[in-house]
């Protein structure tokens, strides 16, 4: 597997290394008038994942320019980590999976089903589905898995403070509810933790792990999406048809979410067909194989800004 610290090489060159993010702050953000919306929220479209709704926050174009500044600045404060180092580093995410089952023993996922999931975090993250997929060089181990039986946060009733009572670990600790809600998944940012590190995490939705009864999501990629997130991805299709949308220039971009696996579309007039394969897509589980070399590079960026 290629080493997390082989990537972070590029902060060598931070001129370089940053330039997805820095470009998001110059005139490149501005759609001409012929690329069409600049916004595009999932939950506005029959095309979102199966019908859903967003899964994280909105995140504008001024606050996407806000973020990439407040990235730069971290990465250039941080400086580079010595090259001995770098090529040694590799990343192990402590993973806390909470099952919050309701009271009755409803969604009181197995632990089979739990090692399934973490297994497949290893996979999708180490490039194992594809071979145009990008390892990312992290890997993920179970830290622990801790149950309650409580309808309200089964249902994913009072977030936020069953969040905060039951969260562990610091800013590197992947923190997975599982819940029984309308969503597939929902995410938070990396930039967010440190104004609200008790929410940190993603919440998914219990049927959808491994042998899950979630129609077309059941084969635990919607962790591996809403995990892409916690790491600092957008959606494929973030800001609609502009040159930066997602701020990765090696996806292609992309109007609105995919819902299926609807080979050949292509909803913008930019180059590229969309990239319905990529795990930051709204595809069904069985479309999804892969994350991109230029996503793996902002996964490091993000991790050495907000999560090292």
């Amino acid at each position: 597997m290629r080493s997390l610290g082989l990537r972070l090489l590029a902060l060598s060159t931070l001129s370089a290394a940053t330039l997805s993010l820095t470009s998001v702050a110059a005139s490149a953000l501005t759609p001409s008038p012929e690329r069409g919306p600049t916004c595009v929220e999932p939950g506005a479209s029959a095309a979102a994942r199966g019908g859903r709704e967003a899964d994280h926050r909105a995140v504008s174009l001024a606050e996407q320019r806000q973020i990439a500044a407040r990235t730069h600045q971290l990465l250039a404060r941080k400086g580079t980590p010595a090259p001995a180092a770098v090529a040694a580093a590799g990343v192990s995410v402590p993973v806390y999976v909470h099952v919050m089952a309701a009271s009755d023993g409803a969604g009181d996922v197995s632990d089979v089903q739990i090692a399934q999931q973490i297994q497949v975090l290893n996979t999708t993250f180490a490039g194992g589905e594809a071979a145009a997929a990008a390892d990312t060089g992290f890997t993920f181990t179970l830290a622990g898995t801790d149950r309650f039986y409580n309808s309200t946060w089964h249902r994913d009733g009072s977030s936020t403070k069953y969040r905060k009572a039951t969260r562990k670990g610091g800013a590197d600790a992947l923190n997975i509810w599982l819940v029984d809600f309308s969503y597939l998944g929902v995410a938070t940012f990396p930039w967010d933790y440190a104004r609200n590190p008790g929410v940190d995490g993603i919440r998914v939705q219990f049927s959808s792990l491994p042998g899950g009864s979630a129609t077309n999501y059941d084969l635990g990629e919607t962790a591996t999406h809403e995990a892409g997130h916690w790491f600092g991805l957008y959606h494929t299709f973030q800001g609609g048809c502009t040159a930066t949308n997602d701020e990765v220039g090696d996806t292609a971009a992309q109007d609105s979410p995919t819902n299926g696996c609807p080979e050949g579309r292509d909803s913008c007039t930019l180059p590229g067909l969309d990239p319905i394969h990529n795990y930051m897509d709204y595809s069904y589980d069985s479309c999804y194989d892969q994350f991109s070399a230029g996503q793996s590079t902002r996964t490091a960026q993000m991790w050495a800004a907000y999560r090292s």
